[in-house]
């Protein structure tokens, strides 16, 4: 590793000013996270068949698209903010993007190594990166058409792949394949990088402009009300869920007559419901009435719309308290200052956790509030004492060392004037 510079050697960084809305947002997408892989039998607060299931249904899918919204976002504000980098600039940057993505990678294999009960996202994440790049001179307004144009070809598009090309297994791991990471994941790129791309788009708007906001309450709010409204709709109105019903007797033996009982009808209306609740990753490819689901990890057109519906909503709302209420937010701020320090350590401790109480004994009460007391604490105190967090030290290390690496590289080969 080359050895530090300073002055005119070393690869110039950005000078920005970080926004604490977004540090705000980027927490409650990581504590979002702990929410959904305690489960609600861990919370010790909230009765877990009733408000700690409300809180735990609410954040499933959701924390992990806002997630991948604010990566989208941060490489924006990398990549330039409002005026896209270009030139020599935009290439250190994508060097550093590039590092930055295989350290997370390699950190996300390791961390599925501890066998925690989670689908670790880190090496997905490293993924969406490299696929983003293409992308990132582009301004809002074509980024925003990117978003549409995938959410509007991805689920049916997944939906043939997978039927016809694609065997259906149960992924075993995080990540292991190519088709994996693209369509039958826990987080398929077909899906995510619509997330990507909304945030990548967002990040090119100037986010301290009231009008800007506004908009963007505004876009989240339709969203939000398509993605439900229009779910409920085509299961209810257009008989989508009689058609899955329709299905699921079909494929035991049973005639489709048996779903003339109204009884009956609403067990299997219960069921096909909650086989929908179930899926992690994408529909199944039996019926196309699938996709007119709403359920968390499904991949269709209304959980997208949900989705990023919700995370423009978070965005603004942490935007506007962390401007108004900057002490009050500062636990919360901190928390998302190191994102990944905090999403690592959590899948330490569960490992620990599942470890010593054993596979099927591990949801213990008050487990998830003594995770996110411990994290926030964590932060806060080291935010205090040492600022950056110790992952995100050592990946802008390793970022900036492979930037100074390339831009010595030019330099040898194309004299002073490549830098």
């Amino acid at each position: 590793m080359a050895e530090n510079r300073t002055g005119a050697d070393a690869p110039k960084r950005p000078a920005r000013a970080r926004i604490d809305g977004i540090d705000a947002a980027r927490a409650l997408a990581v504590l979002g996270m702990f929410v959904v892989h305690v489960s609600a039998d861990s919370f010790g607060l909230l009765d877990p068949d009733g408000a700690g299931r409300a809180v735990h249904d609410l954040v499933r899918g959701n924390s992990s698209a806002l997630f991948a919204f604010l990566a989208g976002l941060s490489l924006a504000l990398m990549t330039g903010r409002t005026r896209p980098l270009s030139g020599e600039p935009l290439r250190l940057v994508v060097v550093k993007v590039l590092t930055r993505a295989l350290v997370l990678g390699l950190l996300g294999l390791v961390l599925d190594v501890l066998a925690a009960p989670v689908a670790v996202i880190l090496a997905y994440y490293a993924g969406f990166f490299v696929l983003a790049l293409p992308l990132v001179k582009l301004g809002a307004g074509a980024l925003v058409w990117a978003a549409a144009g995938l959410a509007a070809v991805g689920p049916p598009l997944s939906f043939l792949l997978r039927q016809d090309l694609v065997s259906p297994r149960t992924p075993q791991g995080a990540l292991s394949s190519l088709p994996e990471f693209l369509l039958t994941g826990y987080y398929p790129a077909i899906t995510f990088m619509v997330y990507v791309f909304a945030g990548m788009a967002v990040g090119r708007l100037d986010l301290g402009a009231a009008a800007t906001r506004v908009r963007l309450l505004v876009t989240g709010a339709v969203l939000t009300a398509f993605g439900y409204a229009g779910s409920w709709i085509a299961l209810h109105v257009f008989g989508g869920l009689d058609r899955l019903a329709q299905e699921s007797v079909s494929s035991l033996g049973y005639p489709a007559v048996i779903t003339e009982d109204p009884q009956l009808r609403e067990n299997l209306h219960e069921q096909v419901m909650d086989e929908a609740y179930s899926i992690s990753g994408q529909v199944p490819t039996d019926s196309w009435w699938w996709l007119a689901v709403g359920t968390p990890h499904t991949g269709t057109h209304f959980e997208m719309a949900e989705s990023v519906g919700q995370a423009l909503l978070v965005l603004v709302v942490c935007l506007w308290l962390a401007e108004r209420a900057r002490i009050l937010m500062y636990p919360l701020t901190s928390v998302g200052r190191m994102p990944l320090t905090i999403y690592a350590g959590h899948l330490f401790v569960l490992a620990v956790v599942v470890a010593a109480l054993g596979p099927m004994d591990w949801y213990t009460p008050w487990l998830l509030e003594s995770l996110v007391l411990g994290a926030v604490v964590f932060a806060v105190l080291w935010r205090l004492l040492l600022g950056r967090g110790p992952l995100e030290r050592f990946l802008g290390l390793c970022a900036d060392n492979f930037a100074l690496l390339y831009q010595e590289n030019r330099r040898d080969r194309y004299g002073p004037s490549a830098s």
